[in-house]
């Protein structure tokens, strides 16, 4: 390299945010090594069929009608690419309620959101609305309710109404995120612990006992891949304990801007009836607020986590 290049970078690592990309590079790169060593050894599925669809996380599953009742074998086949793929979507889905609740089962008891009712006969139901009047996507990264004291361990979110164009919603990978971490960042982040709360989203819950915040581990082992990652979201975590608020800020700010990196994406475009069913525990999602005042109208339901949040160092 010439002594010109040399420094040319030198002035453009001046601005912070170029810094941190070329302070990162070799580790990124890296990172996409170790992840795509982890998912050499893939499932040969029997009755579905799965295309992954980027690197870092995300797939297509086709060959089932869940409207059904699912057989055991493809339960099984959809939990495990579930797992390894950290989020997976079915196109052309028609659920009725009952329905989207019965898949969910499958899965666990389902989740009741702390501020927002779901529609009469179906409270595990969630309704997310927008149009030229309410226009309510959280449009940040996030994890589903982390301020519970045992978070939702997934979601199933289904497509009922669309805007012509838009309306997309993307998700990142926190296996990838922290893996692309430098190892000294790893181990200071290791034994760090955050708090997450839900009043200052939605105002607190509409129930007599408001929950109080919880407390997770910044880093998360997985509780049935064991695989480590990130776990820290600019919704509901509202500071490291044992810092100062500056210091608290400091790592909070440059762990968030860290996961918008696009290397540890996939960005799904709906279509009416698709679903996207995501693993809470390892990964954050985002939706683009970028069709009003056209209308886009979604179904959830969530799936209740088993355990508190843990770190298990390797």
């Amino acid at each position: 390299m010439s002594n010109e290049v040399l420094l040319d970078s030198k002035a453009l690592a001046e601005n912070e945010a170029l810094a941190y990309v070329l302070e990162s590079h070799e580790n990124i790169w890296g990172s996409r090594l170790r992840l795509a060593g982890s998912n050499a050894a893939k499932t040969a599925y029997q009755t579905i069929r799965v295309e992954r669809l980027s690197p870092a996380l995300g797939a297509e599953i086709s060959g089932v009608d869940l409207t059904k009742p699912l057989e055991d074998k493809t339960f099984q086949e959809i939990h495990t690419a579930l797992i390894e793929n950290q989020v997976i979507f079915f196109r052309d889905q028609n659920l009725s309620m009952d329905q989207h609740e019965a898949f969910g089962r499958r899965f666990g008891t389902l989740h009741s959101h702390p501020a927002i009712p779901g529609p009469e006969g179906h409270p595990k139901v969630l309704i997310l609305h927008a149009d030229e009047k309410a226009h309510t996507a959280v449009s940040a990264w996030h994890a589903d309710i982390t301020s519970d004291q045992v978070p939702p361990m997934g979601s199933i979110l289904l497509a009922k109404v669309l805007p012509e164009t838009g309306g997309d919603t993307m998700f990142a990978s926190m296996y990838a995120a922290y893996e692309a971490l430098t190892d000294k960042w790893q181990k200071f982040l290791s034994d760090l612990e955050a708090e997450h709360s839900v009043e200052h989203v939605f105002g607190g819950s509409k129930g007599p006992n408001p929950p109080s915040p919880a407390v997770h581990p910044v880093l998360r082992t997985h509780p049935v891949s064991g695989r480590t990652g990130l776990y820290v979201n600019s919704v509901y975590t509202t500071k490291i304990i044992g810092m100062t608020s500056k210091e608290s800020a400091a790592v909070l700010d440059f762990l968030i801007r860290h996961v918008e990196r696009p290397e540890f994406h996939v960005r799904f475009k709906w279509k009416v009836n698709s679903i996207a069913f995501w693993d809470n525990r390892c990964t954050q999602h985002r939706a683009m607020a970028d069709y009003y005042p056209q209308t886009r109208t979604m179904q959830r339901v969530a799936i209740n986590g088993e355990e508190r949040p843990f770190h298990r160092p390797n």
